[in-house]
């Protein structure tokens, strides 16, 4: 049987006081906790496996409890995710819990809370790619990183101004708002590999590093040193990432 091996770092960065970031790999979760040193996990390949990244709305109190509640209930429903709908029911799901948890007009200080959430759900022979936000889903293979992930982000030069804005999100305001989530179906085979993050990662540096990066090393090394360069880069915000790699028995 084919199996996973899932390589998970997740800290606050350099300038933010607080991690409000979370990831989800099969039943195991880090919410917005801090790890300097990558945690690799095995899991076999028969059920669906869920891997993904939230990360907590920056200026939004509640960042923190809106990622991690979206980590837990993927990590919840994961096995029951074996089609693109089942995905796109889940993240509905989690937008309507979000929107719960922060009550609305009665909400208090985490009324407006949300996150984004980006992440791949394996199965033998196929992968499911989804998104909201601006969190990413790359392939990493030998033609270079490719972006699989669809960024809801404002167009370059639009009103919208900043670009640590996102166009939808999951919560984020006081009245509901249904979101589209971003969900597509491709191959799988032994030897692939992905990397998940939040723009933690991908603000500070270009792509072409991070393709070197991958290039150069595989699993936690390969994480670490993806941790190391955003650090470097400054580390303006919390930079949490997962990297995917598929195997044979």
């Amino acid at each position: 049987m084919p199996y996973a091996v899932v390589s998970a770092l997740s800290h606050p960065g350099l300038v933010r006081e607080r991690n409000e970031d979370s990831l989800v790999a099969g039943p195991w979760t880090l919410c917005a906790t801090v790890t300097e040193n990558p945690q690799t996990l095995v899991f076999p390949l028969g059920t669906p496996l869920a891997v993904a990244v939230a990360d907590g709305l920056g200026g939004h109190p509640g960042g923190h409890v809106a990622s991690a509640l979206v980590a837990r209930r993927i990590a919840a429903v994961a096995p029951g995710l074996d089609c693109e709908q089942a995905v796109r029911d889940a993240v509905d799901d989690c937008n309507r819990a979000v929107q719960a948890a922060a009550g609305g007009d009665a909400g208090g200080e985490f009324a407006t809370m949300g996150t984004t959430v980006a992440g791949v759900v394996l199965r033998p022979g196929s992968l499911l790619v989804f998104n909201v936000g601006d969190s990413r889903v790359y392939a990493a293979g030998r033609d270079g990183l490719r972006l699989l992930s669809v960024d809801d982000r404002p167009p370059p030069n639009s009103a919208w101004g900043a670009s640590h804005l996102v166009t939808q999100c999951l919560g984020g305001s006081r009245a509901y708002r249904p979101v589209r989530a971003h969900v597509t179906e491709r191959p799988l085979s032994p030897g692939e590999r992905c990397l998940l993050c939040t723009d933690g990662l991908t603000d500070p540096l270009p792509d072409d590093v991070l393709d070197e990066v991958m290039r150069e090393h595989d699993d936690g090394r390969a994480a670490f040193e993806l941790w190391k360069a955003a650090v470097a880069a400054g580390g303006p915000d919390n930079i949490t990432l997962a990297v995917v790699r598929v195997a044979d028995e």
